[in-house]
């Protein structure tokens, strides 16, 4: 019998099914994409049936494709982005779209709670920050706004614990997604009664799934489930954690000398802690899985999909091309990057296309007729280690701050040796980069493999299924050019916010002729 494990991974722009080895391999991936809806300007949304179908799609087509006997599967782990919401009826449907974390419709309640001093009293039950993706507001939002979800709804449920129950009945959460969501305190890991209260949202506490460790089976799959994905039935299923937490995990951080990151949709940055992080306060913090320890995670949507986007939009001539060359964009896209490395370039991109520092917009600075298409996606590289750095810098300031030695880098930049040099220079510290491509997934099998019982614990399974391939010490010389651009970077972001802010959109750019 050859043991296997299967990590499910549904990000905010993949669902994605991985094999793994007990020792960490990744054997194999089946990848679906996610639609996003998009009803209303700010609303970020998700057909739930849809991506439960992907799902299942993903895990029939992987066991096929690599001829994996359904009996070698030891145990199945769904992770999720964090935040967002799935409301089910006491049968498990949807009674509404998901919410992705993206979404963006609570910011004006969340604003007239700062006003109010209610979003300081919720940050100091949750021990963390209140953003518009994260949970928390977002039931706000439909106990104000649509209230007739809210009565439908039986449960509210995480991405990840929406799959779980869809494999096998099971309704709970584990301390990672209830931190991240903004439903528990962080220090007794169970849901915080006195945020809800605060909040008047007492009414939503009894559509809380109870939070439960990440690393417990609860269930197995039935043969209604069997039937649509391949899977024996029988096999375990176990709870897991959300995709940064997972991150984390498959990038072997493990003390406070390691900071993970993560650049995706997301600018993701996590440290860990022995207690929660107060000063700073984090945008999610979480139990972590190891040795008793807390995750302090900043969370920003400014990272690797604005060069998806330019790619999408700006090259999308190149893409076809690179296609027709059995080529990625991607591929292309280093290769200009690599030969422009040495040129002056004082563009500035600000990578602020899904948000911005308040409120400023996404955009290039300083084009000039003699720029060639180079220097611009290389303006991109830089501008998304920008946002990384500022991020950072919030995280790694305050007496709680913890002081990292080492970034363990996760995402797309990874498979960019020019980009992930360009974060070792950027960001002062050396970018370690552990084996394996689907990290999310990874975390899952990580917590699979400790439910049952191949490893003892969680630092014993990262230990054997984690392993560092590359290491990148920053160029002294390049990291020089990025500091002083950096700070022309920052002072152009308060400019700008400042000139959006005076007016938005058409209002603001006649303000500004």
């Amino acid at each position: 019998m050859r043991e296997r494990l299967i990590g499910i991974d549904a990000g905010g722009t993949m669902t994605k099914v991985v094999l793994f080895d007990v020792k960490g391999n990744e054997l194999a991936c089946e990848r679906r994409p996610n639609i996003m809806l998009l009803p209303q300007e700010g609303w970020t949304e998700r057909d739930a049936d849809v991506m439960w179908r992907a799902t299942c799609e993903c895990l029939r087509v992987l066991l096929e494709k690599t001829g994996t006997n359904p009996a070698d599967i030891i145990a199945v782990t769904p992770s999720g982005y964090g935040g967002g919401a799935y409301f089910v009826d006491a049968e498990g449907n949807a009674v509404a779209n998901g919410l992705v974390s993206t979404d963006t419709r609570s910011i004006p309640l969340i604003e007239r709670w700062k006003r109010s001093g209610l979003a300081a009293e919720v940050s100091r039950h949750i021990e963390q920050q209140v953003w518009p993706g994260q949970t928390f507001p977002i039931m706000a939002w439909f106990q104000e706004n649509a209230p007739e979800v809210m009565r439908r709804a039986r449960y509210m449920l995480p991405c990840k614990d929406f799959l779980r129950m869809r494999l096998c009945g099971d309704i709970s959460t584990d301390p990672t997604d209830g931190g991240c969501a903004g439903i528990i305190n962080v220090t007794k890991s169970d849901i915080s009664r006195e945020a809800f209260e605060a909040a008047g949202m007492q009414g939503w506490l009894e559509k809380l799934p109870p939070v439960r460790p990440s690393v417990e089976v609860v269930g197995h799959i039935p043969a209604s489930v069997a039937a649509l994905t391949g899977l024996r039935e029988g096999t375990p299923v176990v709870r897991g954690v959300y995709d940064v937490v997972g991150c984390a995990l498959a990038s072997g951080a493990v003390s406070p000398r390691q900071l993970a990151a993560v650049a995706g949709t997301f600018s993701i940055h996590s440290t860990v802690h022995r207690k929660p992080s107060l000063n700073p306060l984090p945008t999610i913090q979480t139990p972590y899985p190891v040795d008793g320890q807390v995750l302090a995670t900043t969370a920003t949507p400014t990272s690797a999909s604005n060069l998806e986007w330019l790619c999408k939009t700006m090259l999308s001539a190149e893409a076809q091309r690179a296609v027709l060359e059995g080529r990625s964009i991607y591929d292309v896209c280093n290769e200009l990057v690599a030969g422009a490395i040495d040129r002056t370039n004082g563009i500035l991109f600000f990578p602020f296309l899904y948000d911005g520092p308040r409120g400023a917009p996404g955009g290039f600075l300083g084009l000039r007729a003699g720029v060639q298409l180079p220097d611009i996606v290389r303006a991109v590289y830089e501008g998304v280690v920008f946002a990384h750095r500022y991020d950072m810098t919030y995280l790694l300031t305050g007496p709680d701050a913890a002081n990292p030695e080492v970034i363990r880098l996760a995402g797309g930049p990874t498979r960019s040796r020019v980009w992930a040099q360009m974060f070792a220079d950027g960001l002062g510290l050396p970018v370690e980069i552990a084996n394996g491509s689907e990290f999310g997934a990874k975390g899952g099998a990580i917590c699979a493999a400790v439910a049952t019982g191949v490893y003892p614990d969680v630092a014993t399974a990262i230990s054997n299924m984690v392993h560092v391939e590359q290491r990148l010490e920053p160029d002294g010389a390049r990291a020089a050019v990025l500091s002083q651009k950096y700070k022309t970077y920052l002072t152009a972001i308060d400019m700008v916010a400042d000139l959006w802010s005076a007016g938005s959109g058409d209002q603001a750019l006649a303000c500004a002729s």
